[in-house]
């Protein structure tokens, strides 16, 4: 596995190699069950039915998130581009408001494994708050990279 992360006051760059098929970490992304499974790493629960994801342009999706002191965060955002199995790019926030962080995640077949880059950026938070959610998205693709592991 590899797995680099930069993060500074203009977003998060972040590049991983997953030892799983192109379209299967695409599929990740935009299948809810597979979706709740990572999203939020290990310790936090995303209830199945609270996941809609509806994968095309212009296209919304929510996921409610519960940590373990029961503290429930809203996200939601919209679909932007949705090229199968290549790109996505799409938008996010965690609380009501005009305020969104666009997302570009680009999967790069390497023959049996697949590179994905991921970009956040919005300039929404400084980058201490950039560092500190890059931490976050890491600790998200570990738990990915997991569910491809007992596929």
């Amino acid at each position: 596995m590899t797995n680099t992360m930069t993060a500074n006051d203009e977003g998060i760059f972040m590049t991983r190699v997953f030892d799983a098929p192109r379209e299967l970490v695409f599929n990740a992304w935009i299948t809810p069950a597979s979706f709740a499974a990572w999203f939020g790493g290990r310790d936090a629960v995303i209830p199945l039915d609270s996941c809609t994801i509806d994968a095309r342009v212009g296209g919304a999706w929510s996921a409610m998130m519960i940590l373990p002191d029961g503290t429930r965060i809203n996200w939601d955002g919209e679909f932007q581009e949705v090229v199968f199995p290549e790109r996505l790019v799409l938008t996010m926030r965690d609380r009501p408001g005009p305020d969104f962080e666009p997302l570009t995640v680009e999967f790069r077949d390497l023959g049996g494994t697949t590179e994905m880059t991921f970009r956040q950026r919005g300039g929404n938070m400084d980058a201490a708050g950039y560092e500190q959610a890059g931490a976050g998205w890491m600790i998200f693709f570990d738990t990915m990279e997991s569910a491809f592991v007992a596929d």
